[in-house]
């Protein structure tokens, strides 16, 4: 099966997202790939979706934050962006208030997971703001960490406007928050594609499920049932996670039951809610330093 690349586009207002996203569709489009763009604004009228040419795909997400207020919404723009136009990849333009780990979690439906290879998150940060940033409100400044902490390649944006001591101060400092990720110094937006495709050639896994493993910081896996599992056993490996698997959700069947439940799982809590019709039993899973083959041994372990 075709697996559409992922790419989530993340930072504070104001950083140079949507610059970034113009080079990346136009490197893109001189690769001969197929792209699609679902742009997300607070507000009720779109500015940047001005930017993206008429050839290429978009999906707007207006009036809300795509990691919590309209997520139904999301999912079925992405999964027409899907079936309609099949696109190579999908490049995500979050809201400058999104949260790297809701925004994951929104756009990894359980219905459509397993078509989506998801490649990284790349965050934009604005120097000078970052620079600035205790001037901000505590809840601005942990939104602003969390972008920096959870981001795959972050960009380091308007350095022109910086001294030689002020990059050294910030490229430091945002590197003791992720040392994982790649820090860019540019202005403009202007990244290489080569250093966005160094996203998208992560060690995969052997196993035959169906499953994404990157060596991300934050990563995701995808889990597919071949059967119903027993629920006391079930319950069971959930409390043998790691706090570091942040999100569950998919369908999942159990021995006494004719349909599947919804399953949901957040900060430790499941929840189940049953369906009345035979949905695709796909378990969503995200996390942070996971061995996904050790948890993909213990699901199968399940099914035995």
């Amino acid at each position: 099966m075709k697996q559409t690349e992922i790419y989530i586009l993340s930072g504070f207002l104001g950083s140079g997202k949507t610059t970034l996203l113009k080079k990346l569709l136009q490197a893109e489009k001189e690769r001969g790939r197929k792209v699609a763009v679902l742009m997300n604004e607070l507000g009720k009228v779109s500015i940047d979706s001005d930017e993206v040419t008429d050839d290429v795909p978009l999906k707007e997400l207006l009036g809300g934050c795509i990691c919590c207020t309209i997520q139904d919404k999301l999912e079925a723009q992405l999964q027409e962006l899907l079936i309609t136009h099949q696109p190579d990849c999908i490049y995500i333009e979050t809201t400058g208030a999104a949260h790297p780990v809701e925004t994951l979690d929104a756009v990894l439906s359980p219905l459509f997971a397993t078509q989506l290879d998801v490649k990284g998150i790349l965050t934009v940060v604005d120097g000078r703001l970052w620079l600035e940033r205790r001037t901000f409100s505590p809840q601005i400044q942990q939104l602003i960490t969390e972008q920096i902490r959870h981001a795959d390649l972050i960009v380091i944006n308007k350095s022109d406007e910086l001294s030689e001591g002020e990059k050294v101060l910030i490229t430091t400092g945002i590197q003791s928050l992720n040392e994982k990720a790649n820090v860019i110094l540019t202005t403009y937006s202007s990244v290489s594609m080569k250093q966005i495709q160094s996203l998208a050639y992560q060690k995969k896994s052997h196993l035959t499920k169906s499953h994404v493993e990157n060596d991300l910081k934050l990563s995701t896996f995808v889990y597919s049932f071949s059967k119903a599992v027993d629920m006391d056993e079930f319950e069971s490996f959930l409390q043998a996670l790691p706090d570091t698997i942040y999100r569950i959700k998919g369908y999942v069947k159990f021995s006494a039951t004719s349909y599947p439940y919804l399953f949901q799982f957040s900060y430790g809590m499941p929840i189940y809610i049953k369906e009345e019709m035979n949905m695709p039993l796909n378990l969503v899973f995200i996390g942070e330093n996971i061995l996904w083959d050790e948890i993909s041994r213990k699901l199968q372990e399940l099914e035995k």
